[in-house]
């Protein structure tokens, strides 16, 4: 069960047998290798992915404020134009009550006129 190897030396473990030990000792470290990159990998995946789902929060917030904001503003008008209808409404009443006065003082100015125009004649 000894042997020698290419150096010379002796050893226990068979020649082939430790070739085989030997590659697959390569492929080992080939293996973790590659599953260290893949962690790497993965890893900066995962912190790709929570930086866009921040940002995609951040672009919700944004628009649900937006969206808050412009049915506060759509309130403020119709607000807004609620007060200026019953300001129109005041308005055209005042307007009224302006014509049937004018109106009446128009008669009685043509009364009057009458009234001086008979007592003229009198005279």
């Amino acid at each position: 069960g000894l042997h020698f190897d290419e150096l010379n030396k002796l050893r226990v473990l068979d020649p082939e047998a430790a070739a085989q030990t030997a590659q697959l000792r390569e492929e080992c470290r080939a293996f973790v290798d590659k599953t260290q990159e893949f962690q790497k990998i993965v890893g900066g995946l995962i912190e790709l992915v929570d930086q866009l789902a921040k940002a995609a929060e951040s672009e919700k917030m944004k628009a649900i404020g937006a969206r808050n904001l412009l049915k506060s503003i759509a309130k403020q008008r119709e607000a807004q134009e609620q007060q200026l209808q019953a300001l129109i409404a005041e308005k055209k009443m005042q307007l009224e009550r302006y014509r049937i006065e004018y109106e009446t003082l128009c008669k009685i100015e043509a009364d009057q006129n009458e009234f001086i125009d008979q007592f003229i004649f009198q005279k």
